[in-house]
């Protein structure tokens, strides 16, 4: 889909390289410039990120590799990097200094906090920016404290996505005008986005200030239950007839204990009574009691099991390769799942890469 659109990545942590993999899977051209005399990845996980991509090794500091690396910006569509801000002004590279050289470049930058404001400065983590902005406080069980959720809310979902969609919407423009431009991707600014799916409810009533009051993080029928195997399975009845299909699954749909979905007084004693029937057997066998239901019910799957799981598996959804399981690219066009490829060595491209620019 992205075929001929020229990435340079300036290695990073996280969401940067995130960003990068994805338009890589998405057919762009990304070369990486890693930091020269790094050792490589301590682990697959951490070099996954790099895959389809190429590499270069530079030291930004010396005069020549910054040079190479000016050469390489000068050629391309788009620039992602994840610094603080003002480190790539410090290193000749920022968004002024490359756009007169490139005046269509889209210059894409990943922080946490942001390019402005009182914290641009400061440290921070996943868990920091979404506290912050407001997408963690539903992150949690009534009268107990928000849990931590995987780095995904915070680093992929409003950060890596975000600056991709930035920096596609850019490219878009430059391609128009010829002009580019630079995309301020903030976690901070990317997870407060997607809240607003939730503070849409709150327009009819279903939001609640208060953790666990809400019409999908309070109700019975919208949370997760141990089974009698110490697994789990999930439970998000939200329209009534689903809601009745659970029901009548679990054997209550005479139950008036059960009748009222969305009595927020009763939610408790009927969270305590599915969470006893729940614990009467094994995820195994809640999964086969519930197989071919419409009753909104799914075990919860680790990433090993999920790739194994029926569905998953007949979409290819997980894959294995080099022995690593990872997770193909999304989304699909045309309904092909773009092949898995290798992530490089660092510096394997130089020869390459220099060639193309005549160096």
């Amino acid at each position: 889909m992205l075929d001929g659109l020229k990435i340079i990545e300036i290695e990073g942590l996280g969401p940067a390289p995130f960003a990068g993999m994805m338009l890589a899977d998405l057919g762009a051209e990304v070369t990486v410039i890693h930091r020269k005399g790094k050792a490589d990845s301590i682990t697959a996980e951490a070099s996954l990120l790099d895959r389809g991509k190429r590499s270069i090794a530079l030291n930004l500091k010396d005069p020549a590799d910054l040079g190479i690396a000016r050469a390489l910006i000068a050629a391309s569509d788009g620039v992602i990097e994840g610094f603080r801000p003002g480190v790539m002004e410090r290193l000749g590279l920022g968004p002024e200094q490359c756009h007169a050289n490139n005046p269509k470049l889209v210059f894409g930058r990943m922080t946490g906090w942001g390019q402005s404001g009182p914290r641009a400065q400061h440290a921070g983590h996943d868990l920091n920016y979404i506290a912050t902005s407001g997408a963690l406080y539903y992150a949690g069980l009534p009268n107990d404290a928000p849990v931590t959720p995987a780095t995904l809310l915070g680093d992929i979902g409003g950060g890596a996505l975000y600056l991709v969609a930035g920096m596609l919407a850019g490219i878009i423009k430059a391609t128009r005008t010829g002009k580019g431009c630079v995309v301020d991707a903030a976690i901070v600014d990317g997870s407060a986005h997607m809240m607003n799916l939730l503070m849409a409810l709150g327009q009819g009533g279903g939001l609640s200030d208060k953790r666990g009051a809400s019409l999908l993080d309070g109700p019975h029928w919208s949370r997760s239950y141990m089974c009698a195997c110490g697994g789990h399975i999930a439970v998000q009845a939200l329209e009534p007839q689903f809601y009745q299909l659970l029901l009548q699954a679990l054997d209550l749909q005479s139950d008036p204990s059960m009748a009222a979905q969305h009595d927020a007084r009763q939610w408790a004693a009927q969270t305590a009574r599915l969470a006893t029937i729940f614990l009467e057997k094994s995820r195994a066998e809640w999964a086969s009691h519930f197989e071919g239901s419409d009753a909104c019910v799914a075990v919860v799957l680790s990433p090993m099991e999920a790739a194994q799981e029926p569905h998953m598996k007949a979409r290819g959804v997980w894959d294995v390769k080099n022995g690593h399981l990872q997770a193909s690219a999304a989304p699909r066009f045309d309904g092909k799942v773009a092949p898995l490829k290798d992530a490089p060595a660092r510096d394997a491209d130089r020869a390459e890469i220099l060639a193309q620019l005549s160096l």
